[in-house]
Protein backbone atom coordinates (compact mmCIF):
# COMPACT_ATOMS: atom_id res chain seq x y z
CA UNK A 1 0.00 0.00 0.00
CA UNK A 2 1.45 3.45 -0.95
CA UNK A 3 2.49 5.59 1.74
CA UNK A 4 0.07 8.46 -0.16
CA UNK A 5 -3.39 9.15 -1.24
CA UNK A 6 -4.07 8.90 -4.84
CA UNK A 7 -5.35 12.18 -6.85
CA UNK A 8 -8.79 10.80 -6.74
CA UNK A 9 -8.64 9.41 -3.68
CA UNK A 10 -7.24 13.42 -2.37
CA UNK A 11 -9.59 15.04 -4.43
CA UNK A 12 -12.33 13.46 -2.63
CA UNK A 13 -11.31 13.67 0.44
CA UNK A 14 -10.67 17.97 0.70
CA UNK A 15 -13.88 18.02 -1.24
CA UNK A 16 -15.63 16.03 1.39
CA UNK A 17 -14.08 17.50 4.72
CA UNK A 18 -14.23 20.99 2.81
CA UNK A 19 -18.10 20.59 2.37
CA UNK A 20 -18.57 18.91 5.93
CA UNK A 21 -16.56 21.90 7.29
CA UNK A 22 -19.22 24.50 5.66
CA UNK A 23 -21.96 23.01 6.48
CA UNK A 24 -21.21 21.95 10.16
CA UNK A 25 -20.25 26.26 10.26
CA UNK A 26 -23.72 27.33 8.73
CA UNK A 27 -25.92 24.73 10.91
CA UNK A 28 -23.74 25.79 14.11
CA UNK A 29 -24.61 29.36 13.19
CA UNK A 30 -27.83 29.34 12.43
CA UNK A 31 -28.69 27.07 15.87
CA UNK A 32 -26.95 29.39 17.76
CA UNK A 33 -27.91 32.82 16.53
CA UNK A 34 -32.16 31.17 16.35
CA UNK A 35 -31.61 28.66 19.66
CA UNK A 36 -28.94 29.60 21.28
CA UNK A 37 -28.12 25.89 20.93
CA UNK A 38 -25.27 23.68 19.73
CA UNK A 39 -25.11 21.64 16.84
CA UNK A 40 -24.47 18.34 19.64
CA UNK A 41 -27.15 19.70 21.68
CA UNK A 42 -29.60 19.84 18.62
CA UNK A 43 -28.86 16.12 17.65
CA UNK A 44 -29.40 15.14 21.64
CA UNK A 45 -33.05 17.03 21.59
CA UNK A 46 -33.82 15.60 18.35
CA UNK A 47 -32.99 12.21 19.08
CA UNK A 48 -34.86 12.66 22.61
CA UNK A 49 -38.10 14.22 20.46
CA UNK A 50 -37.96 11.33 17.92
CA UNK A 51 -37.85 8.22 20.69
CA UNK A 52 -40.89 6.87 21.72
CA UNK A 53 -39.84 6.82 25.35
CA UNK A 54 -36.88 8.51 27.51
CA UNK A 55 -33.41 7.45 26.66
CA UNK A 56 -30.59 6.21 28.76
CA UNK A 57 -26.82 8.17 28.38
CA UNK A 58 -25.88 4.93 26.24
CA UNK A 59 -28.84 5.21 23.77
CA UNK A 60 -27.91 8.85 23.17
CA UNK A 61 -23.97 8.06 22.88
CA UNK A 62 -24.34 5.06 20.94
CA UNK A 63 -25.99 7.71 17.59
CA UNK A 64 -24.01 10.75 18.74
CA UNK A 65 -20.20 10.96 18.17
CA UNK A 66 -18.88 12.12 21.09
CA UNK A 67 -17.08 11.62 23.97
CA UNK A 68 -19.10 10.12 27.04
CA UNK A 69 -17.91 13.11 29.45
CA UNK A 70 -18.71 15.79 26.41
CA UNK A 71 -22.04 14.49 26.27
CA UNK A 72 -22.69 13.84 29.65
CA UNK A 73 -21.67 17.59 29.92
CA UNK A 74 -24.02 18.96 26.91
CA UNK A 75 -26.99 16.92 28.88
CA UNK A 76 -26.30 18.74 31.73
CA UNK A 77 -26.57 22.08 30.10
CA UNK A 78 -29.80 21.23 28.26
CA UNK A 79 -31.17 20.08 31.47
CA UNK A 80 -29.82 23.38 33.39
CA UNK A 81 -31.51 25.44 30.24
CA UNK A 82 -35.18 22.80 31.11
CA UNK A 83 -35.02 21.55 27.95
CA UNK A 84 -34.30 17.53 29.27
CA UNK A 85 -34.78 16.22 32.60
CA UNK A 86 -32.33 13.14 33.66
CA UNK A 87 -32.93 10.72 36.46
CA UNK A 88 -32.12 7.17 37.55
CA UNK A 89 -33.41 4.62 35.69
CA UNK A 90 -36.24 2.51 37.27
CA UNK A 91 -34.81 -0.76 35.95
CA UNK A 92 -31.16 -0.03 36.54
CA UNK A 93 -29.75 2.79 38.99
CA UNK A 94 -26.35 2.83 37.72
CA UNK A 95 -28.02 4.11 34.51
CA UNK A 96 -29.34 7.51 33.83
CA UNK A 97 -32.64 8.20 31.33
CA UNK A 98 -32.67 11.47 29.88
CA UNK A 99 -35.70 12.97 28.51
CA UNK A 100 -37.24 15.26 26.71
CA UNK A 101 -39.18 18.27 28.48
CA UNK A 102 -41.96 20.45 26.97
CA UNK A 103 -39.24 23.65 26.37
CA UNK A 104 -36.79 21.54 24.57
CA UNK A 105 -39.83 20.53 21.71
CA UNK A 106 -40.62 23.83 21.75
CA UNK A 107 -36.90 24.88 21.32
CA UNK A 108 -36.52 22.36 18.23
CA UNK A 109 -39.76 23.70 17.12
CA UNK A 110 -37.75 26.67 17.15
CA UNK A 111 -34.74 25.96 15.45
CA UNK A 112 -36.01 23.23 12.91
CA UNK A 113 -37.00 25.51 10.56
CA UNK A 114 -33.79 27.69 9.85
CA UNK A 115 -32.54 24.36 10.49
CA UNK A 116 -34.04 23.11 7.50
CA UNK A 117 -33.54 26.07 5.30
CA UNK A 118 -29.67 26.02 5.51
CA UNK A 119 -29.66 21.89 5.38
CA UNK A 120 -31.47 22.14 2.17
CA UNK A 121 -29.96 25.30 0.64
CA UNK A 122 -26.40 23.78 0.81
CA UNK A 123 -26.41 20.47 0.99
CA UNK A 124 -29.61 19.26 -0.98
CA UNK A 125 -29.83 22.23 -3.98
CA UNK A 126 -27.58 21.34 -5.68
CA UNK A 127 -28.29 17.13 -6.25
CA UNK A 128 -30.57 15.78 -8.25
CA UNK A 129 -32.61 12.98 -7.00
CA UNK A 130 -30.83 10.64 -8.48
CA UNK A 131 -27.28 12.17 -6.59
CA UNK A 132 -28.89 12.31 -3.25
CA UNK A 133 -29.68 8.54 -3.43
CA UNK A 134 -26.67 7.74 -4.93
CA UNK A 135 -24.83 10.12 -2.31
CA UNK A 136 -27.05 8.83 0.69
CA UNK A 137 -25.91 5.00 -0.31
CA UNK A 138 -22.09 5.63 -0.63
CA UNK A 139 -22.05 7.98 2.94
CA UNK A 140 -24.28 4.84 4.93
CA UNK A 141 -21.76 2.32 3.00
CA UNK A 142 -18.70 4.51 4.66
CA UNK A 143 -20.03 5.53 7.76
CA UNK A 144 -21.25 1.59 8.85
CA UNK A 145 -17.27 0.78 7.50
CA UNK A 146 -16.14 3.24 10.02
CA UNK A 147 -18.70 2.47 12.94
CA UNK A 148 -17.23 -1.24 12.41
CA UNK A 149 -13.68 -0.30 13.39
CA UNK A 150 -12.54 -0.18 16.66
CA UNK A 151 -12.54 2.89 18.76
CA UNK A 152 -8.91 4.42 19.01
CA UNK A 153 -9.07 3.82 22.75
CA UNK A 154 -9.48 0.37 22.33
CA UNK A 155 -6.51 0.62 20.53
CA UNK A 156 -4.47 2.20 22.71
CA UNK A 157 -5.67 0.22 25.35
CA UNK A 158 -4.56 -3.14 24.30
CA UNK A 159 -1.01 -1.38 23.40
CA UNK A 160 -0.95 -0.45 27.10
CA UNK A 161 -1.08 -3.52 28.51
CA UNK A 162 1.30 -5.43 26.61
Amino acid sequence: MADHLAPGQLRAYFALMESVSLLQHAVEQQLRAEGGISYVQFQLLMRLANAERPLTMTDLADGVVYSRSGLTHQAGLLEKAGLVTREASPEDQRATVVAITGAGRARIAEVLPGHVQVTRGLLFEPLSEKDLHELGDIMIRVRDHMRAQPPRSAADRRRRTN
